[in-house]
């Protein structure tokens, strides 16, 4: 299978984890992805009375400089890593 293919396989994979996954994982996956297929931060940062939208700016920007493929490998890893930790606490 070919990254990208894989790739969009476990974005769509993502959505099924479980309630429990905590906002720093969900967090981290928002990252990943959308320095996977948007690239480098490409706006400013949202306003401090934006918590939500500021949170996901700066997970963004944690993976800056990353790769396309780099951040897909990432990104795969760790929607792995989620899932087999639900089904071991399933």
């Amino acid at each position: 299978m070919a990254l990208k293919e894989e790739f969009e396989a476990h974005a769509e994979k993502a959505k099924t984890l479980p309630e429990s996954t905590t906002n720093e994982n969900k967090l981290i996956l928002y990252g990943l992805y959308k320095q996977a297929t948007v690239g480098n931060v490409n706006t400013s940062r949202p306003g401090i009375f934006n918590m939500r939208d500021r949170a996901k700016w700066d997970a963004w920007k944690a993976v800056e400089g990353k790769s396309t493929d780099e951040a897909m490998n990432d990104y795969i890893t760790k929607v792995k890593q989620l899932l087999e930790e639900g089904a071991a606490s399933a």
